[in-house]
């Protein structure tokens, strides 16, 4: 059995599935290639066959990635495989990942097939897929509440028809860990051919136990993949948290004995990305990139870390991407200094061209705020990759008064296709007036279905990041906004989310 932890990663097929996490072909790009520097083993890059944007995000990241195994998701049926291996023809290394239930429940309220049907559909599906390509996952959706006999049948039969990878999903969140990790070993036991395939963990995060359950298929089960997203995204309560499992494994190495191919220290930079695009914040007291993950506010935690920092502290907070010293660089910081820090944030930019603009909004941001933390510059970093691409609308400037007993009203200036236009408004709120002169003119007809703040650091000079998210005729689009101005913040935010509805770019369906 291999010391390797393999992990997989499926942020942009799984992960997206959360109402309103969609993502369009460039930002998923953008993604991939942070997982790339992360040293992710296998990229779950989308469901090639649920629409074309989803196709054509797919090949784009099978054709770039070099480092990683690209993945595509399939039912299993001829049409989805081909689908599937027609969009991986570009990568270095392509995985196709078919499914189907074996839970009694999915097979007759879902499929409505028979168990012999599902069985025979599983085999032909796998074996078609192996004359495409040679590295083939299989997955029994909601395995973990399938009878234990017949899923053994059923995964005999794949591996016997070319399966190299079996996973087996806690689809619906129900497993306890204990419970979840003999499953596991079990149908491996019982399975004569199982030593033929790498075992995988799938776990959802219903009852807040995805992670401790993946790592309970690890330890006790001899799995050897986990299936994972950045920050735990994914629909309803979520996945199994890639981070977690990961600094888990790794800070726990003397009780699972297991090597990770990870590079931790660009973990915060993924997460903020995926944070950033997705319009998902981070909770501060989330475990390794939450803001309070290596905070410590009691005395005697703080008196005990100054004296030696293992005493409360089992992690390094450098090894994930957060330094020592958040107060990096100020007004009379120049260029090259500000490369290095991306630099060693695991930020990169793909042209000088981004760099200079970033560092252009980061000499503004140092002329009315006279500390910059590292979070502010990654927020300056994604909101010059979420903006790199033509916009429609723009941000010139805003004025709004409020005061108590009267009623606030902003006006603000934006560019409409490069032309300066001016609108005014009232509205509940400064913030309600901005989005309100916004709307006047632009008439998007868009509904606001989130408005969210987040403070990016911890002073009232923070910058404060605000994520709008509009749907209009079934579409649904994040913007992300941050600036010292709450109010100017959402009106850019607002803007951002104007432009995604005006893009002409494929969005990729949610798939259930």
């Amino acid at each position: 059995m291999t010391d390797k932890l393999i992990i997989f990663d499926t942020t942009l097929r799984d992960g997206e599935q959360s109402p309103g996490a969609s993502m369009t072909r460039d930002e998923k790009l953008r993604i991939a290639r942070q997982l790339e520097r992360l040293r992710v083993d296998v990229i779950e890059a989308g469901f090639a066959a649920s629409s074309n944007g989803d196709f054509e995000a797919v090949q784009l990241i099978a054709n770039t990635i070099k480092d990683a195994t690209v993945c595509s998701l399939s039912r299993a049926n001829d049409r989805d495989i081909s689908r599937a291996a027609e969009a991986l023809k570009g990568a270095n290394r392509a995985r196709i990942h078919t499914f189907i239930a074996t839970s009694p429940l999915h097979m007759e309220k879902k499929l409505r097939m028979t168990p012999d049907q599902v069985f025979e559909q599983a085999k032909q599906a796998v074996r078609f897929a192996r004359n495409l390509v040679d590295d083939i996952e299989f997955s029994p959706e909601d395995g973990y509440r399938s009878d234990v006999d017949f899923l053994c049948r059923v995964l005999e039969a794949v591996i016997k028809e070319g399966a190299t990878t079996i996973n087996v999903p806690d689809t619906v969140g129900y497993a306890i860990p204990e419970l979840y990790g003999n499953f596991i070993k079990t149908l491996r036991e019982r399975i004569p051919n199982s030593d033929k395939a790498i075992w995988s963990v799938h776990c959802h995060n219903d009852l807040g136990m995805a992670v401790a359950n993946s790592l309970a298929g690890v330890k006790i089960g001899g799995a050897r993949q986990v299936e994972c997203t950045i920050n735990g995204l994914g629909e309803r309560a979520g996945n199994c948290s890639l981070e977690e499992v990961v600094m888990a494994v790794k800070t726990r190495r003397d009780y699972f004995g297991l090597d990770l191919g990870i590079d931790t220290r660009h973990i915060l930079a993924a997460s903020r990305m995926v944070s950033q695009t997705t319009g998902f914040v981070v909770q501060p007291n989330k475990a390794v990139v939450g803001a309070n993950a290596f905070a410590h506010a009691s005395g005697i935690h703080q008196d005990g870390v100054l004296k030696a920092r293992d005493t409360y502290e089992i992690m390094r907070a450098e090894d994930v991407g957060w330094t020592a010293n958040k107060i990096v660089l100020g007004k009379l910081s120049g260029r090259n200094a500000f490369k290095q820090r991306l630099q060693e944030l695991g930020v990169q930019l793909d042209s000088e061209s981004e760099i200079n603009a970033a560092f252009t909004r980061f000499k503004e941001l140092a002329d009315r705020k006279s500390e910059i933390f590292d979070e502010d510059i990654l927020a300056l970093v994604s909101e010059e990759n979420l903006t790199n691409e033509k916009e429609q609308y723009g941000f010139v400037s805003l004025s709004q008064h409020s005061e108590t007993g009267e009623r606030p009203e902003a006006t603000i200036v934006f560019t409409v296709d490069g032309k300066e236009v001016r609108s005014a408004s009232e509205g509940n709120g400064p913030v309600d007036a901005s989005m309100k002169a916004i709307e006047s003119h632009v008439k998007s007809g868009a509904e606001m279905v989130l408005y969210s703040v987040n403070a990016i650091s911890g002073s009232t000079e923070s910058q404060g990041e605000v994520t709008v998210r509009l749907q209009n005729s079934g579409r649904v689009v994040n913007g992300v906004g941050a600036d010292p101005d709450i109010v100017v913040a959402s009106a850019k935010a607002y803007l951002s989310a104007l432009n995604k509805l005006q893009s002409k770019a494929d969005r990729v369906a949610a798939q259930g």
